[in-house]
């Protein structure tokens, strides 16, 4: 893995950690799905724009097409529109947690549905990981955390773990930057449908709040996506995933400096041991691949 990777793997962390703050700051002043809806909309068009403008073709393989419809619904519809309707009334930091065990999920997957076996660090690092994940949730629900909020969290990790087994797809065959922008496109359809369903539009756009939307529509919309695939696509994506046990320690600290989200003893502890225990599972698949 060379400098360059390296650079862009940390980029990406940090940028994807910080989603959960500003859509913390959004959903306080908008309803989750159609401020979504909106922002994948702004994103899509932003996305396509540029791929045009960089010569990509609208012409995508199968795989991609594939890809870019399951990691759409997966990872904007379910994945991100669940946990901005969780965060009216979960903090961003134990949403963050929640979301950075997709690597120890992913694995688990891996074992239970695809039969994958699993090497002793493998084993330890999953153990490790969701028992970080169950001392944090067993400390929050003594603190009355609204368990409705948790469970749609829950949810959506699923849902990006599926996103994150089809990434391969889409990562292959060129063309980027027009995956990244068409697969916002298939979130903001899902949401906006939900959003007329379940949703009153009532809006409060003040300088907060669109800076905050401003900000995730750029940086963990298009920008930590783009990162996301070229990484995938120069080191693979068994290697790129490791970057992923930053995301606990990425995603409280932002919360706790920019939102003052307490964090206790326990959520500290907790936020170490869940990254030791993906950064095991990510060694253990990276001692399996060949060179």
């Amino acid at each position: 893995m060379d400098l360059r990777a390296i650079g862009m793997g940390l980029l990406f962390a940090l940028i994807w950690s910080s989603a959960f703050t500003s859509a913390r700051i959004i959903v306080a002043d908008a309803p989750p799905f159609a401020i979504s809806a909106i922002r994948f909309t702004i994103a899509g068009i932003i996305g396509v724009a540029i791929a045009r403008a960089l010569g990509q073709s609208w012409h995508l393989t199968r795989d991609q097409w594939r890809a870019t419809l399951v990691f759409g619904l997966c990872q904007n519809a379910i994945y991100l529109g669940l946990n901005f309707l969780a965060m009216t009334t979960v903090e961003a930091s134990l949403a963050s947690i929640i979301a950075s065990s997709m690597p120890l999920m992913v694995a688990l997957a891996g074992w239970v549905v695809l039969k994958e076996k699993l090497s002793r660090l493998a084993t330890f690092g999953l153990v490790l990981g969701f028992g970080g994940v169950i001392l944090i949730m067993g400390t929050r629900i003594g603190a009355g955390v609204d368990m409705f909020g948790v469970i749609l969290c829950l949810i959506a990790a699923a849902a990006l773990t599926i996103a994150t087994l089809v990434m391969r797809g889409a990562s292959s065959g060129g063309n980027m930057m027009m995956v990244v922008g068409l697969q916002m496109f298939v979130g903001a359809g899902v949401l906006f449908v939900a959003s007329l369903i379940f949703e009153t539009w009532e809006f409060n756009w003040n300088p907060r709040m669109l800076t905050a939307f401003t900000y995730t529509i750029f940086a963990p919309g298009l920008l930590a996506t783009w990162i996301w695939f070229a990484l995938v696509a120069r080191i693979g994506a068994v290697r790129a995933a490791t970057f992923h046990f930053l995301n606990p320690f990425f995603g409280v600290a932002i919360a706790a400096a920019l939102l003052g989200e307490a964090l206790g003893l326990m959520d500290i502890i907790g936020v170490v041991i869940i990254s030791a225990g993906i950064l095991a599972v990510q060694l253990s698949k990276q001692s399996h691949t060949p060179k």
